[in-house]
């Protein structure tokens, strides 16, 4: 059976499913071929459910502290099957919501694998679907005027290091844990890996964090890196920066072992588990790439600044053309796939624009350059930086570690990054999104009135910093 369709985009992830629903605004005819569950890796295995347990993992680390604000809790205890339970509550409560929205929309979702075909009766160029069912029905041809290709990505490990998603494993097995370890192993400091870990050391696990880069969160502005890791050192978490893991010398027992170059010698390491954490790569075997012209670089699929690849009526979004890996860029990137070949002209991402969240404890966020690449990129630098310790309301909230950092052109004054660390930070960084948006400067930014006591203070004091005007440090 073969059957038309204006769209078809394989992988019903975030990206994915955002494209469809914009093509659907626009009248296409669209389908989706997802041969997992719908939401993808964000709502699956990544955003959603890490966020449920960080949200668990917050309470009851708050809650041991409570005699500090005055409260009495007698017997603080965790019940991790509870914590399971209420972050699988959230993820069913959300799938469901994408299949209404897909009802809503009138796409049409084909549950398994979709396969690009090359030139064929069904149409003379390379595009057409060949759907493989999960159920094992006959397969179904799908002939579409264009194609999304929206596959995502896995967890990436080290070359040697066999993830067994028992002792050793990925962040998606690490999600289905059903009693928390004793003491972990974190291999990758990155923003996953540094999530885990704040995670796991609210919970009361030991944690130790080995990263192969000279510092931990190596894309983060360096004084942002720091004070994340002078803070979480400060909770307890063992942090060993420089160490190249050998996989070679993984051992399993009772516990598993493994070693590492470290400052001219080995280092041993030992844990309940390990947790590999060193990135993730696309998904692109397996779905009919070399059936067409569409060229893979270094494992992702090359694109133009419009998503479309070497085959001009296929495109791809989201982490299987690598940049940043982060759900919200892969709906932006649908969005203007999709407008771009409905011919709406949308104007290509400026990703410099787009906001970076780290949801640990201490929270962290970005935008835009940092000090170190803006220099890089020629520009004559102002700082102004402002700490949360002067912030009232920080200190009702008990959070008064961290700052906010504004990196400023000293010539024309244009805002060119901001970076957050500190309470609720993921929550604020969307004003510098904005400002970054607006081209705003930072004397436009003092001028926007941040009402007291609030944490957004912090902003137009760092705003006033630049120029040494900051009224309350």
């Amino acid at each position: 059976m073969a059957t038309d369709f204006d769209l078809v985009i394989l992988g019903g992830g975030t990206g994915g499913y955002v494209a469809a629903i914009r093509a659907a605004q626009i009248g296409k005819k669209v389908a989706i071929v997802e041969k997992g569950l719908l939401g993808g890796t964000c709502l699956h295995k990544g955003c959603i459910p890490s966020k449920a347990l960080l949200r668990s993992a917050e309470v009851y680390s708050t809650s041991k502290k409570a005699a500090e604000y005055g409260v009495s809790i007698e017997g603080v205890s965790l019940d991790f099957n509870k914590v399971q339970e209420r972050k699988q509550k959230i993820v069913d409560q959300l799938h469901n919501g994408v299949k209404h929205l897909m009802k809503k929309g009138d796409i049409q979702v084909f549950e398994g694998t979709g396969r690009i075909l090359g030139p064929s009766i069904f149409s003379p160029m390379a595009g057409t679907i060949s759907v493989e069912f999960n159920n094992g029905d006959e397969n179904e041809i799908l002939i579409p005027q264009n194609v999304i290709v929206a596959t995502g990505s896995r967890p990436r490990t080290l070359p040697g290091l066999e993830i067994d998603g028992t002792l050793v494993m990925s962040s998606d097995d690490a999600l289905k844990m059903e009693t928390l370890p004793a003491s972990i192993l974190i291999i990758g400091g990155g923003v996953i890996g540094i999530e885990w870990a704040s995670m796991l050391n609210d919970f009361g696990v030991e944690v130790t964090v080995v990263e192969y880069a000279d510092r931990i969160l190596p894309t983060e502005d360096e004084e942002i890196s720091k004070e994340a890791a002078r803070i979480l050192k400060k909770k307890g978490i063992k942090l060993v920066t420089g160490a190249k893991v050998l996989s070679e010398t993984l051992k399993k027992e009772e516990s598993v072992q493994i070693d590492a170059e470290h400052k001219g010698g080995t280092a041993s390491f030992s844990a309940e588990k390990i947790l590999v954490s060193v990135g993730r790569q696309a998904n692109v075997e397996g779905i009919g790439l070399e059936n067409t012209a569409i060229k893979v670089e270094k494992g992702f699929i090359e694109t133009n600044e419009y998503y479309q690849t070497a085959e001009s009526h296929i495109y791809a979004i989201g982490d299987v053309i690598g940049g940043l890996q982060l759900a919200h860029v892969a709906s932006h990137e649908g969005i203007a796939a999709v407008e771009h070949l409905s011919n709406q002209n949308p104007h290509p991402i400026d990703y410099s624009m787009i906001s970076k969240c780290i949801y640990s404890s201490p929270e962290m966020a970005s935008v835009g350059y940092t000090e170190k690449e803006a220099k890089e990129k020629g520009y004559t630098v102002k700082v102004g930086k402002f700490p949360f310790k002067a912030i009232g309301k920080a200190l009702v909230y008990g959070e008064s570690d961290g700052f906010v950092k504004l990196v400023v052109d000293e010539a024309t004054d244009d805002l060119l990054g901001v970076h957050m660390i500190g309470p609720h930070v993921t929550d604020m960084i969307s004003e510098a999104g904005l400002a970054r948006v607006l081209d705003a400067t930072p004397w436009e930014i003092a001028q926007t009135v941040h009402p007291h006591p609030t944490l957004s203070e912090v902003f137009g004091e760092a705003a006033l910093a630049v120029d040494g005007k900051a009224i309350h440090f």
